[in-house]
């Protein structure tokens, strides 16, 4: 575990869950796994409240314990899934876009309580739904005492219900963080298909892994063949296009140079692959290029690339290639070599590893650069979460006055209230306070807006280094 990863899982776990978990929750992921008496002796905290720790932890699938040989039962911490509830918002989003309301509500709802039996969760996100139906007044109100009775009846049945044990207890549910990157990863594949090609492509790639989404493994490094002939069978209804077309589109996207796609076999009228690995790493390259040219510009990005495609060069084949000034070159490549983006390679011709009878070769090792860059990523994210608390903090007391302000008018509001009434509560705060609050506003949906792009990059880069190190 590098400081940054601690660093940012002890904010996480702080912001989420509190003081005392993030201090049990930190010293875990500090000192490995630990029994009982050892945390509560090294945190310098009680029994009590370890124990109180470590189930929050458990609960959330946060912390893992196992019993040993000598009867001690130790728990240790799971750094990574401690590093996913920077994803949660991402994986309440997408469950929204693809099962609408419903299924965002329990995606949210498990990962509020990191695990639940099936009858709780259905229970807690029907009475959502319904909290929602009647906010919006979706739902019909009636004063009629038969209306009026039976409502009493039916909440005093759910009630008794509620006492007994439900036919699930011990059968519980959590959200599968594995396949919702999967999710990820296909799409950031079919976007850059898309981006390189054309939508027709895209969709063909789309199919491919949707296909392939139950008979492939989430760290395989290829899908399993398909033949034409399925794929064919499988594109989206109202999709017109012929079967000629579309093996036309197999041949181009199984002959581009990125490799996306592979052919693996002619039979059903040719047996196509997705190269899930090589997708990645190419991903993995965009990033990094496109980071390079931010950072240093477009004639440091152009070497970059020259760098990556013939693998090792001289600093002089380097100025001959790139068609840059000598001066310029050396200057570009100190950049990129300081900062850990180039790697220097040095052959000697003789064991005195002599200056002069020794070849100094520039690469760009992709595996170090993105773990380098990754480590970048987790520190730019606790910065940008000290950040947002930092601002939060000097505004509490306006932040308070607001929440208490918005509480009086949805309480009035439900009173059948005045207008007048209501514009006068809401002048209990200030125009200046008001210009504060939505400054305030504004700069933290610009710091969650950019965690969020940040995690993106995150995604791509641990998806390309798992990928490569299981290769």
């Amino acid at each position: 575990m590098t400081q940054a990863e601690i660093k940012l899982s002890s904010l996480l776990l702080s912001e989420h869950f509190g003081e005392i978990v993030e201090k049990i929750g930190t010293h875990l992921i500090r000192m490995g796994s630990q029994p009982l008496r050892m945390i509560a002796h090294d945190t310098g905290m009680s029994l009590d409240q370890v124990r109180k720790a470590l189930c929050v932890l458990i609960q959330h699938n946060l912390v893992t314990y196992e019993l040993q040989k000598r009867g001690l039962v130790e728990y240790e911490a799971q750094c990574s899934r401690v590093l996913r509830i920077l994803r949660y918002p991402r994986y309440i989003y997408t469950a929204k876009t693809l099962y609408s309301d419903t299924g965002e509500l329990i995606v949210e709802e498990l990962l509020l309580n990191g695990k639940m039996s099936m009858s709780a969760t259905v229970k807690k996100v029907a009475d959502r739904l319904t909290e929602t139906m009647e906010g919006k007044g979706k739902r019909r109100h009636s004063d009629n005492g038969q209306d009026n009775g039976e409502r009493k009846a039916k909440r005093q049945k759910q009630e008794a219900d509620s006492n007994e044990s439900p036919s699930d207890d011990g059968i519980y549910w959590q959200v599968n963080i594995d396949r919702f990157h999967q999710h990820f990863r296909d799409q950031a594949i079919v976007s850059a298909v898309a981006n390189r090609m054309d939508q027709t492509s895209s969709e063909i790639v789309r199919t491919m892994l949707r296909m392939s989404e139950v008979t492939t493994s989430s760290n395989a490094p290829y899908t399993m063949p398909l033949s034409s002939n399925e794929i064919f069978r499988s594109l989206p209804a109202g999709y017109n296009i012929s079967k000629q077309i579309l093996d036309q589109y197999l041949t181009l996207l199984a002959d581009d140079p990125l490799e996306f796609v592979g052919k693996s076999g002619e039979s059903g009228g040719g047996m196509y692959v997705i190269n899930l690995h090589k997708a990645l790493a190419s991903l993995a390259t965009a990033t990094l290029e496109s980071i390079v040219q931010e950072r240093f510009g477009s004639r440091c990005a152009r070497i970059f690339r020259l760098l990556l495609r013939k693998k090792h060069l001289e600093q002089k084949q380097i100025e001959d290639f790139a068609m840059i000034p000598a001066k310029e070159a050396k200057e570009m490549m100190y950049k990129m070599l300081s900062t850990n983006f180039v790697a220097l390679q040095e052959i000697p011709k003789t064991p005195d590893h002599a200056p002069s009878r020794t070849f100094y070769l520039y690469t760009v090792n992709r595996l170090s650069s993105a773990r380098m860059l990754l480590h970048r990523c987790y520190k730019s994210v606790a910065n940008m979460i000290e950040r947002r608390l930092h601002e939060t903090k000097e505004n509490r007391r306006l932040l308070e006055k607001s929440q208490r302000v918005e509480a009086i008018l949805a309480s009035i509001q439900a009173s059948g209230a005045e207008e007048a009434q209501l514009q006068e509560i809401e002048e209990m705060i200030t125009a200046p306070e008001r210009q504060q609050l939505e400054s305030l506003k504004h700069n933290v949906n610009k710091i969650d807006a950019s965690e969020n792009q940040v995690d993106e990059t995150i995604f791509i880069l641990e998806s390309y280094i798992n990928s490569t190190i299981k290769s």
